[in-house]
């Protein structure tokens, strides 16, 4: 149990825990990760026989993650202090861990939330929508990615390798049990309203915003990769359609100023999509993401060569039309020009020679990522 002043509740969630052992016969401690209460949560905690683990840095993950690092036993069930939850139905997760799974969730939103327990805005819109996106994401077999009560075998979740230190080390535990392909249950459970006398650690637009954060830097897919091949796509398609000249739709005519912004679209996507292969990269290699087979086999054909080989390419594409533009200047005399006529020479070539230096300059730093990898 975390615990950061604590001491009005504490009490009735370590007999609760102690009692709910003994009954079933397990042999088994309560560990108490104290975050620095200065309430005497600590001495009431030892009096009635818990273990008492002191975690200097503060911060609910950091809490959690001292105390599961304690915590002698073969299976781990993490709760709050704040007798939200009832610590008398722990059977249910020891009889799904006994069945072979690796974490088992609770979820609130099946089992219960009682008046008050809640907040609205956190029960209709926070948890609801964050735990969507966790699906949508990941596809976590999660409806409840946030619910403080779960249970996991010890082993299998210290293989994680879990590093958030606030609030969002439940999101993440969820999310990296899923991509290492842990085995997950989900079990209803009630919320209840908690006992403290005192507004609750959570806040709600600082920790929503750091669950959000964590999905968004754990997914490079929806965060860079697919917000740049569309990027991309539509900049390519604009131009596409622009480039032999003026298009009117309506009363509207588009010229080379919206070619203008179609380049830098174009530009910009190729950018995030290299975010994408970066970020996968190098969390692969931290250990933060498992190994994705698809990327390996990707690899294999695209190598340092072959990226040169194409970034060379465009950039000698780029430069023949700058080339052209040259001789069209020239037939000038150098001398004042249309610019709806040149910068549809001009900009083609920008965009090219940009693409390829990218490619280029990508291709060696995936390959000095790929060598640690090797």
């Amino acid at each position: 149990m975390p615990c950061l002043n604590e001491s009005l509740t504490l009490a009735t969630c370590v007999k609760k825990a102690l009692s709910t052992m003994a009954k079933m016969g397990i042999h088994g401690e309560v560990v108490i990760a104290d975050n620095g209460s200065t309430d005497g949560s600590q001495e009431i905690a030892t009096k009635l026989g818990a273990r008492v683990i002191s975690i200097p840095t503060r911060g609910y993950g950091s809490a959690l993650r001292g105390g599961i690092a304690a915590a002698k036993g073969k299976y781990v069930i993490m709760g709050d202090a704040d007798d939200s939850y009832d610590f008398t139905q722990l059977a249910d997760f020891v009889n799904k861990l006994d069945e072979g799974y690796d974490l088992v969730m609770g979820n609130r939103f099946k089992g219960g939330i009682q008046p008050g327990a809640m907040p609205v805005l956190h029960r209709f819109l926070g948890n609801p929508g964050l735990s969507w996106l966790g699906r949508l994401f990941f596809k976590c077999p999660v409806g409840d990615f946030q619910c403080g009560l779960r249970g996991f075998r010890k082993d299998a979740i210290d293989k994680l390798d879990l590093r958030t230190l606030g609030m969002e080390f439940s999101t993440e535990m969820v999310v990296k049990a899923t991509l290492f392909r842990l085995r997950i249950a989900e079990i209803p459970k009630v919320l209840s309203p908690d006992g403290r006398d005192r507004p609750p650690h959570l806040r709600t637009w600082r920790d929503g915003w750091r669950y959000l954060r964590f999905l968004l830097l754990y997914s490079p897919r929806w965060l860079f990769l697919y917000p740049g091949m569309i990027l991309f796509l539509m900049g390519f398609a604009l131009s596409a359609w622009l480039l032999p000249g003026p298009q009117t739709i309506g009363a509207v005519t588009f010229d080379y100023h919206t070619l203008l912004f179609a380049a830098m679209a174009m530009l910009l996507g190729f950018q995030s999509i290299n975010f994408a292969a970066f970020s996968k990269i190098f969390a692969t290699t931290e250990g933060l993401l498992p190994e994705d087979p698809r990327l390996n086999r990707l690899f294999r054909y695209i190598t340092l060569e072959v990226g040169l080989f194409i970034g060379i390419l465009l950039i000698a594409i780029g430069a023949g039309f700058w080339i052209f533009g040259l001789n069209y200047w020239s037939s000038h005399h150098f001398g004042p020009l249309d610019p709806e006529k040149t910068l549809r020479i001009v900009i083609p070539g920008l965009v090219a020679v940009t693409l390829g230096m990218e490619i280029v300059l990508s291709s060696f730093f995936i390959s000095v990522m790929g060598m640690a990898r090797r």
